[in-house]
Formats: structure tokens, sequence, C-alpha cells
């Protein structure tokens, strides 16, 4: 007799099997399972309160749009006594360490910590900071050292800030949203000067009665229709585009994520250009050069073959060299000035640092160092133009090399952990382009260049590290079962 069947039936305790997944969809192990974990992922990056994004993203716009002077320079700030003052004018540096205070208030509430950098690197902006504090104990000019000091331990305290709120962030949309108001800002200002803002400014001051009484360097450089936009001049400018254009664009792309492909390009490219155009107007040599090896640096991160890797990097560095040298033809026949009078900043900071090389002269006591060295016919300054020197200088030679540690050091470091994601890469290829401006610039002493720069640096140090590259011939996540460490092959999608 035929035994009947009977269908099993799932208990209360037994819930039912899970549909089989269709297609790429992962199945419900995906997440416990190594498999289902892409490689390189790292931890899951916890989520960050869009608070922090809008309060450090409105800082730093604020900075590009109305604290573009330095800080040695803010005692000639005068704070706005209008409307249209306060719309066009800058704004004085205390008012943009109350905003940064206020910014460091609301990101404690959401702060987490949990960075991903070695701890030497986590170091290095306190230990920088706390030796320009011994530096300041024998400084030569404790006026210009009170002024400097606190705005250097602003630029240390960025750095820990972007680690704390931002660190690891993956896209921080609203952070591009707001800080693309201030960068939108600047860019318009710099358009409004280029066409007619500078000429209007120069033919008012040639029609001055008093204006052979005006030093001769300053009616050259009115003369020279140099787009600085809301900065200091325009290397200044120069520094910002180099440092935030690179991870604005990309910011720029994914907000417009809503847009049709079309749409997306048309946008993003008309604000990669207006930027670029921008860089072209402000006429900085330094700036010319270091966009060219960001260029260069960008095309061996393409998705191309080595050979035309190799081809298009070496023709883009030839046709901007060629490019250079012919904008700029008439500053070599005139006896490249600004070049000259930069190797005499370079001499007196090393005359400094012979001096005092242990602590240096102090925080921000360059000008007065320059002041007694310099030669009879040079041009007063007040910084290095370069601040590695600079710092050589200020706080001696452990100072210069806390902080050239730091920067390069950093970019070392976070070269792999952003390489694949393309807006990391971009923050990474800024930093890159600052530092290397900064052998002839001044960019750290400029709120919107230094606060960017270190808060940048936190934002990435929270970033997972990569995962180690696999032996030739070695199995990977996928291949090898964990029953006995036998090699299977992975299943098809």
């Amino acid at each position: 007799m035929k035994r009947r069947a009977s269908k099993s039936r799932p208990s209360a305790a037994t819930p039912p099997p899970p549909p089989p997944p269709r297609g790429n969809e992962p199945g419900p192990d995906a997440a416990a399972s190594p498999v289902g974990k892409p490689a390189g992922s790292g931890p899951p990056t916890p989520p960050r309160s869009w608070l922090n994004q809008a309060a450090l993203g409105a800082l730093l716009g604020l900075a590009v749009a109305k604290f573009g002077n330095p800080a040695l320079l803010d005692r000639y700030t005068t704070a706005p006594g209008s409307f249209y003052e306060y719309l066009f004018f800058a704004w004085p540096l205390r008012w943009g360490y109350g905003a940064l205070f206020l910014a460091t208030l609301v990101c404690l509430f959401r702060a987490r910590w949990r960075p991903e950098a070695p701890r030497w690197l986590l170091a290095l902006p306190a230990v920088w900071f706390g030796w320009q504090l011994l530096a300041a104990s024998g400084t030569v000019d404790a006026a210009l050292t009170r002024v400097t000091l606190p705005y250097l331990g602003s630029v240390a305290l960025c750095y820990y800030v972007g680690l704390a709120a931002l660190g690891g962030e993956r896209e921080g949309r609203v952070f591009w949203l707001c800080y693309l108001v201030g960068f939108g800002f600047m860019l318009a200002t710099g358009f409004e000067q280029h066409f007619g803002g500078l000429a209007a400014a120069r033919d008012q001051i040639l029609a001055r009665p008093d204006r052979d009484l005006l030093p001769p360097e300053y009616l050259e450089r009115v003369n020279k229709m140099r787009v600085f936009a809301t900065l200091l001049y325009p290397n200044a400018l120069a520094g910002v585009l180099l440092l935030m254009l690179p991870a604005v664009s990309v910011g720029a792309w994914r907000l417009l994520g809503f847009l049709t492909p079309p749409s997306r390009v048309l946008l993003g490219g008309a604000l990669a250009a207006a930027g670029l155009a921008c860089l072209y107007w402000s006429k900085s040599k330094a700036g010319w050069l270091v966009a060219l090896l960001m260029g260069t640096v960008l095309f061996w991160r393409l998705p191309f073959a080595r050979r035309w890797k190799i081809g298009f990097s070496t023709l883009l560095l030839v046709a901007g060299l060629a490019a250079f040298f012919v904008r700029f033809a008439d500053y070599f026949e005139r006896g490249a000035t600004s070049v000259g009078a930069r190797f005499d900043y370079w001499r007196a900071a090393a005359q400094t640092v012979r001096d005092h090389p242990v602590l240096g002269a102090g925080p921000g006591a360059f000008a007065r160092e320059y002041r007694q060295r310099k030669t009879p016919e040079a041009e007063m300054a007040r910084l290095a133009h370069n601040d590695y020197l600079q710092q050589a200088c200020d706080s001696g030679l452990p100072g210069a090399f806390a902080y050239a540690a730091f920067v390069w050091g950093g970019l070392g470091l976070l070269a792999r952990r952003c390489w694949r994601d393309p807006l990391h890469f971009a923050m990474w290829l800024g930093l890159l382009g600052w530092g290397l401006q900064s052998a002839a610039e001044f960019g750290l002493y400029i709120p919107p260049i230094g606060w960017a720069a270190f808060l940048m640096f936190g934002w990435l140090s929270g970033l997972p590290n990569p995962p180690p590259r696999r032996a030739a011939g070695s199995p990977g996540p996928a291949e090898s079962s964990e029953n006995g460490g036998q090699v299977t092959p992975a299943p098809a999608a």
C-alpha cells in the first residue's frame, strides 16, 4: 500500500526560507558574508549629522567670501558700517573666530572620534601648534605674535573639528551646497572685476589729483589688471582655486544628480570653466605651473592604458609650458621682478633660521626680521612667501619639520585611501596643489585657504585603510571557503 506523502508545514517557530535572489540582487546573507561584501569597502562609515556639514560648509563659504585678508593685516580691516559694506567689503577676522567657535559648538553635539589615521599624523597638528606656543615665549616682536598665534591655533583646531565632525564622510552634500554659496560669490566677484570693475577702479585711481604721490609699485599693480575677487591679491585667489576647485566640481556634479546627464555636464562644466577662467585672469605664474602638475596627476587616475597616460601627460606638460611662456613673455622680458623679490625674502628667512635655529624669531615676526635684513631697494614684505621657510623662521627647525611632516606625510598616507573615490581624490588633489603652491606663497596665513586645507585633512583622515594587495595567484575572499581552507570557484552572480 502506497504511503501518501505529506507536505511539511512550517511551524510558527521556524520561519519560511527566504526567496532566492534574482539577477544581481544580493542574498540575505550577503551583508554577513565576505563574498557579498565588496573588496576594499572597509568598515561602514557612521552617518554624520547634516547640521555638522551645514555649519562647516557655511563657515568655509563665509571665509572665502569675507575673510580673504591674512591674519597679520587684520588690523587694517575695519568693521562695515552699511549694508553695501556688509555685502561687498571684507570683515574683521575676529568675526571669523566667532563663526569658527559657533561651528565647533554645533559639531560637538554629533561629533564621533573614530580616526583611521595613525597616531603620528593625528598628533602632528597639536605638536606643531604646541611648538608655536613655545616659540612665542622668545619672540622678537610681541605685537605681531599676539596677532598670529590665535590664528595658527584656529588652523590646528580646524583639523580636529574636521576629523570629529566629517571624518570619513562619503558624500557631504550639505557641506558642498553651503560652501558653493560663498565660492560662487567669489567667482561672481572675479567676473565683475574682469568685465569692467578693475578698469573702472584703475581709471578712478589715475584720475586722482595726488596720483603722483602714490608709490610706483602700487600704480604698477593697478595697471596689471589682475583679478583677485574677494581675496587679498591675485595669487591668493589662485591658491583658493587650486585647493577647492577640484572638490567643488565633483561635489556640484553629485548635487546635480537629479538632472539629466546633459544638464549636469552643462552646469558642472560651467562651474569648472568659471574657476579656470578666474585662475587664468589672476595671472598667477605659480598657479599656472601647479595646475599643470595637478592635471598630469589627474590623467594618471583615468582608466586608460599606460602608454596613453604617458602620451597625454607629456602633451599636457609641453602644451601648458609653451602657453605659459607665451602668456608671460613680457613678464620675463622685464626681468621677472617678483621672482627676484622672493629670493630676497627667502635669503632673509634663511639668515633668520641660522640665527634662531631652535625657536625661531617668534610667530609672525618675519616682518621685523626682514625689515632689518632686506636690501635697501627691496619692497617691504610681512610674510616670506614660502610657508615652509616661514615656519622655520618663526618657530625654528622643529616647528618647520612638524609642519612639513604633517603636510607631506599626510599627502603620502592619504594618497592610496583617496585614489578610488572621485570626491576624496579631488580633495586630495586640491591639497596636493596647495602643498606645492605653499613653496612660493603664504596660503597658510589666509583663512579661506588655511582653514579649508586643515579641515579637509581632518575629513580625509577618517577614511578607512585600503585593503592589502593580494599576491599573484593567492585566492581572494570570494574564492576560498571556510571549510578547511579549500579553494572553490566563486559562484556566478
